[in-house]
């Protein structure tokens, strides 16, 4: 047979069957692996001689245990061997039970087996030198199950995959969130969900955010008592994007939600097989009042969009606070500020006071977590103690943060030990991580062992509805220590049966066997605490009523209660794990793994394996994990460097597109100019000003060990006849001196000249180049920025800032970054060079100042007493027209008390001065 010819057939679905967000692989990733469809006539639908020519997603849901199956079906028209890809977007909350693929009538089936007995299998594909694949995923909502199979000429292939879920109810609905993206025709394309459910179904609906008037009407819908059908079968011509174009109009998310009638308070038993399930979500009842301090993280991490979302999200439920509710927020970095000294009664006054607070937060510092916790628990714990909220109210934390702790106590395990002695289960702590650099299993595990949760917050256009999304959830408690009570001597195995609130819109499920065989009714008591009291509610259901109406119905998969038993109980053993420690977490993770493998579904304890045939080695190996949430990391990407060659001054000279790197620290003097000082022991940045007359030329970098020496020649606005104001001042000339290469570098906004012993070498700004001289490098960025190098460990940055050649006032203007000072000396001084080295201060007593956007605090530095401000300053190197924001805290009077001496003592006589 010929030469093989990678061919990759992806469809994806983002099958999302609980309220949130979800997103799928870009779009650039996506489109560099699709190829082009050919055109080849307005009934034909061929992919690169790869046409799938059916493809279905049928939905079974079961009282809300929900059996997925999703099958394609591919044919191979091409008359050589092509390779076709499955590609299946799942929920994180689904769990696979099976995946099979039949070629010619041969069927492969994935086996699931222990994650470590898996892996093994795995490695030793790998060293046989056979083709092994490991399928682990990353997203919001959704993981990825991908496997690729080579096609015989003329071949088929059917792909097939089932997982379930228990649909959980969140503001009163389920939600079934398929992702249709089949990114071809397909002849057959099907969606179809048979929604049985005992207790009644109240209302159903099916949309599509890709639907056209014409696709509207093809969506079938239709419910009666217990039963429900959804339907959407696109002829070919209605999957079109137009009518004699090939690409197809099948992209977006196609939404099923419904809701069940509830007739009894104490919610509804089912009984089959031996297991049996009780739904419990009682309507109709008063809201209990809540106490809830919000924990903001501020510190300099959370600087830009991600504070202006947080703002933006905590404005939103500033409005859904009701006014019986008690509030307070804990605002967080190396410093605790407290709104309020106690929990404030949310009134319409109090909610404004709040607003305008939210809307002046500013980042700043560190991250101190232990103490922002604490403080937070301590300031309920003094509430009730006083009896400044209601006894019978709902107490919570929500905690946002973005990353680690790094300055107070930061090992994690004694902050949590911290806070579960301090608050003893008395009131939830539920934790937002921001992004993926926050430390999710420490987050984790501080919210479980505090009757919360935990939940990643994405970063994204989308954030601050996230945050706005999770406070719904919780927003409105209707009861609280809920604890739910089955027969001890007939019942067994059962899952959590004790929940600390209850939400609007919520419901609580419990699970378990049924002991003993000769049972006739089931019973469940229910006690809880209601807004007016204790509340008490009981249900009964008979076995052998349940068991035949049941049997009666076609929709039924027979072993539902079982399966849901099963999934619920693993799930939360999983989630136990997660604070466990030694033989409880060894005999936890036994138990989930036990059943894990008995009901063959892949969780974070399994992998599915699936030995795929080939036609020139020995069968492959594919293993599909499923990875916890902490174990989720943000993907990587590299970058590039090419090199070109030009011409200049008869010499040939290396062009070259520099990749940036991270370094500590960033100091920079720009502008009027702005001095901008990062501090990254105390994740924290200094700002201050110097208003030198034109003509002064200043010291910035001066290190008599290295012999390096930075200079910068002070310009100002161009004078008006008549006009004796204060002009703004900038630097208009550097000059840098390196002694041991005998070299010397000025920088004006006209040129760059480099004096190199007795030779004389100039460049435009018009120039692209780099120029490598023994240990010194300069790169030229055309009318941006030149980079100056010094071997290892000294590297600068000069921006370049144009104006309007005819402008009547400002003229064209340099800025100095510092990117790399670690080759620099101990001795290295002047007024950048100076913050080369540590830096300690302490910040206290942060209070309003004149401008209300601008607090005042007392900084302690070198000795000095000073009140600073907090404000902001401009990092252009990456935004030369608009510059970044950078919090700072400003220091007055040309930053009298945090440099040495005053500023006057570094003012030199000439651009080269090296003394």
């Amino acid at each position: 047979m010929g030469r093989f010819l990678p061919f990759f057939l992806l469809f994806y679905f983002s099958l999302q069957l609980a309220s949130g967000f979800v997103i799928t692989e870009s779009e650039v990733a996506a489109e560099g692996r699709l190829l082009k469809k050919r055109n080849t006539g307005a009934d034909a639908v061929v992919f690169h001689d790869i046409q799938i020519y059916s493809l279905k997603i049928d939905c079974t849901v079961t009282s809300r245990f929900a059996h997925n199956v999703i099958t394609s079906r591919a044919v191979n028209r091409a008359n050589v061997s092509k390779e076709a890809m499955f590609d299946v977007e799942l929920p994180k909350t689904g769990f696979i039970t099976n995946f099979s693929m039949i070629i010619d009538g041969v069927t492969y089936a994935g086996v699931v087996k222990e994650k470590e007995v898996a892996k093994q299998q795995y490695q030793q594909a790998v060293s046989r030198g056979q083709t092994a694949g490991l399928v682990k995923a990353t997203g919001r909502k959704i993981e990825n199950f991908k496997v690729s199979v080579n096609i015989a000429a003329t071949s088929k292939v059917t792909f097939e995959l089932v997982y379930e879920e228990l649909l959980q109810r969140n503001l009163g609905k389920y939600e079934l969130l398929i992702r249709v993206k089949p990114n071809q025709l397909v002849r057959h394309f099907q969606i179809e969900a048979h929604i049985f459910e005992p207790q009644g179904i109240r209302f159903l609906n099916a949309e599509g955010s890709f639907m056209t008037n014409e696709l509207t009407d093809i969506v079938k819908t239709s419910f009666s008592g217990p039963k429900g059908h959804v339907s959407f079968k696109p002829t070919l011509d209605q999957q079109r994007s137009c009518p004699d174009c090939q690409q197809s109009v099948l992209d977006g998310d196609f939404l099923i939600t419904y809701d069940v009638e509830r007739v009894h308070s104490a919610g509804e038993l089912q009984i089959a097989n031996g297991y049996f399930v009780h739904f419990f979500a009682p309507e109709n009842l008063p809201r209990v009042p809540k106490n809830v301090v919000f924990i903001v993280d501020v510190s300099i991490s959370m600087r830009g969009t991600k504070l202006d979302q947080t703002k933006e999200a905590l404005l939103k439920i500033l409005d859904d606070i009701h006014e019986d509710d008690y509030i307070n927020m804990v605002i967080f970095s190396s410093y605790i500020i407290l709104w309020k000294p106690s929990l404030v009664k949310a009134t319409p006054e109090i909610l404004k006071e709040a607003k305008e607070y939210a809307r002046r937060l500013f980042v700043m510092g560190a991250t101190n977590i232990n103490e922002a916790v604490m403080k937070a628990i301590t300031l309920l714990k003094e509430a009730h103690k006083k009896k400044e909220v209601p006894d019978k109210s709902a107490s919570m934390i929500i905690f946002l943060t973005d990353g680690d702790p790094t300055v107070g106590i930061r090992d994690p395990a004694v902050i949590q030990e911290n806070v579960r002695n301090a608050n003893q289960g008395d009131y939830s702590l539920y934790s937002l991580g921001f992004g993926y650099n926050v430390d999710y299993n420490f987050l984790e595990k501080l919210s479980l062992e505090n009757k919360g949760l935990a939940r990643r917050i994405y970063e994204g256009s989308d954030a601050a509805l996230q945050l706005q999304g999770f406070y719904n959830e919780v927003a409105n408690p209707l009861l609280l220590d809920v604890a739910i009570q089955y027969p001890e001597d007939k019942t067994s195995d059962l899952t959590e049966t004790n929940f600390k609130q209850y939400y609007q819109g919520g419901e609580v499920v419990v699970a378990g066997r049924i002991s003993d065989n000769d049972l006739q009714t089931l019973t469940a008591n229910i006690k809880a605490q209601g807004a007016s009291g204790d509340m008490t509610f009981k249900q009964e259901a008979t076995l052998e009523e349940i068991e035949e109406a049941l049997k009666k119905q076609q929709y039924i998969f027979g072993d539902y209660t079982e399966r849901l038993w099963a999934y619920l109980t693993i799930k939360q053993l999983l989630q136990k794990r997660v604070s466990a420690q030694g033989e409880l977490r060894t005999n936890l993770t036994a138990q989930a793994l036990s059943l894990s493998l008995k009901y063959n579904f892949v969780t974070p304890l399994t992998s599915m394996v699936v030995t795929k045939p080939e036609e020139t080695t020995d069968d492959s190996i594919l293993i599909a994990d499923k990875l916890t949430e902490g174990e989720r990391k943000v993907p990587t990407y590299s970058s590039h460097v090419s090199t070109i060659q030009t011409q200049h001054s008869n010499r040939v000279i290396s062009v070259s597109t520099i990749q940036r790197q991270h370094f500590d620290r960033v100091i920079s003097a720009d502008n009027d100019p702005h001095f901008i000082i990062e501090v990254p022991s105390q994740n924290d940045t200094l700002c201050f000003n110097i208003n030198a007359k034109p003509g002064v030329i200043l010291n910035l970098v001066r290190d008599t060990v290295t012999g390096i020496t930075v200079n910068g020649l002070i310009i100002g606005d161009k004078k008006m006849a008549g006009d004796d104001k204060t002009t703004k001042t900038y630097f208009g000339k550097f000059g840098i001196v390196h002694k041991p290469l005998d070299m010397k570098v000025e920088v004006t906004p006209e040129e760059i000249i480099i004096y190199s012993s007795k030779t004389k070498t100039a460049f435009s700004w018009l120039d692209t180049m780099s120029l490598q001289h023994e240990s010194l490098m300069l790169v030229i960025t055309k009318e941006k920025s030149l980079t100056i190098t010094f071997g290892d460990g000294a590297t600068f940055v000069i921006i370049l800032h144009r104006v309007w050649k005819k402008h009547p006032l400002h003229q064209d203007f340099l800025g100095l970054y510092t990117l790399d000072e670690h080759q620099f000396s101990t001795q290295t001084h002047g007024l950048m060079g100076q913050f080369y080295h540590d830096l300690d201060f302490e910040v206290y007593d942060i209070h309003a100042g004149s401008d209300p956007d601008k607090p005042d605090a007392t900084m302690i530095v070198k000795g000095n007493k000073l009140t600073v401000t907090r404000g902001w300053q401009k990092d252009y190197r990456k935004d030369l027209k608009n510059g970044a924001i950078v919090p700072c805290w400003f220091i007055h009077y040309n930053g009298k008390g945090l440099i040495d001496g005053i500023y006057t003592d570094y003012i030199v006589p000439t651009l080269f001065a090296t003394q």
